[in-house]
């Protein structure tokens, strides 16, 4: 059973999510909240396998709230999901920044809904990588940020693997690029997540950026 809370200031939004999620057997709706402030406290006291919250509400926003559901360690286990109405755009890249592991935008298909929650709940990073990239490059490049600390921590290989990463390729295919195992090449994406102290794929993604070790030129297709 995933457990889930639901953050928005919009009673029908909220109302309708909750209809579409309680008709499966294998969501519950843990709590509601209209702003993030109520969301943060609900969360604490729920702990919420996967949080939907929107991007924009009065008060705290979704992406203060998010920061502060990353920032506390009793809350490691809660999977914070954005909503937006705007798709890709800076409202996006700053709640990624902050600890969010994707993002949906509200209009999205019933199916592609679930499936996320799905995929979330698992702690994997709700972006393809492809779109990932395409929204961090974007950011990136247009409001070039300090880069997090960290990066001297990394091994050779732990760069190596964060980069490729960033550029859209799975474990998989790091795995055949480096001739390591799938495994292996897991392992090291989960040592740099923690040395970065990195949530999810996506965090690792934007430092990538933020550190230089890829610059939207390596993206292009044919690089």
């Amino acid at each position: 059973m995933i457990r889930i809370l639901l953050v928005d200031d919009q009673p029908l939004i909220r109302a309708g999510f909750r209809a579409l999620l309680e008709a499966e057997n294998d969501f519950e709706v843990v709590g509601e909240a209209a702003d993030g402030a109520q969301g943060l406290a609900l969360a604490r006291a729920h702990r919420p396998d996967v949080a939907l919250i929107d991007v924009q509400m009065p008060g705290m926003d979704g992406i203060e709230a998010t920061r502060r559901i990353a920032a506390d360690p009793t809350l490691s286990g809660v999977h914070v999901i954005i909503l937006t109405n705007y798709g890709l755009d800076e409202y996006v890249y700053e709640a990624l920044r902050a600890g969010a592991t994707g993002f949906l935008v509200k209009d999205t298909e019933p199916a592609d809904l679930l499936h996320g929650i799905h995929v979330a709940a698992r702690g994997e990073a709700l972006l393809s990588p492809a779109i990932t990239r395409r929204l961090i490059a974007e950011f990136v490049a247009r409001r070039p940020r300090p880069a997090p600390a960290g990066a001297e921590r990394l091994t050779e290989r732990e760069r190596e693997v964060t980069a490729l990463a960033a550029r859209g390729l799975s474990n998989d295919e790091i795995a055949a690029h480096l001739v390591i195992s799938p495994a292996t090449a897991k392992t090291h994406i989960s040592r740099a997540m923690t040395k970065l102290h990195a949530r999810d794929r996506a965090q690792l993604v934007v430092f990538a950026y933020q550190s230089g070790l890829v610059t939207p030129e390596d993206t292009r297709p044919g690089r």
